[in-house]
């Protein structure tokens, strides 16, 4: 099956937010569109910035426990790595 560890944006070097789900497509779709109400609802944040899969939601979770006590900068180097202008991904995981 498989699982995500996502983070969302509201801008580059914005406010963040990081999630973890079996349904990637579904999970952002949610955020995107106000579906769920939350910390991403009220603060606007909906910019897919980067994402991992797992084999295991286990190991989704243990992911997503540890980027959530990193610092700032870390989190910011991480994303760039992979996309250094914080473009949004969603029609990259929608094709």
């Amino acid at each position: 099956m498989g699982a995500f560890v996502y983070i969302l944006a509201d801008m580059r070097r914005g406010r963040t937010y990081i999630g973890v789900t079996n349904d990637l497509v579904r999970r952002i779709y949610e955020h995107r569109e106000g579906l769920v109400a939350g910390y991403t609802k009220s603060r606007n944040i909906k910019r897919l910035v980067y994402f991992e899969q797992f084999g295991e939601i286990t190991l989704a979770i243990q992911r997503e426990t540890s980027l959530k006590r990193w610092y700032r900068s870390w989190k910011e180097a991480l994303i760039e790595e992979s996309n250094p202008d914080w473009r949004d991904l969603w029609d990259d995981i929608t094709k």
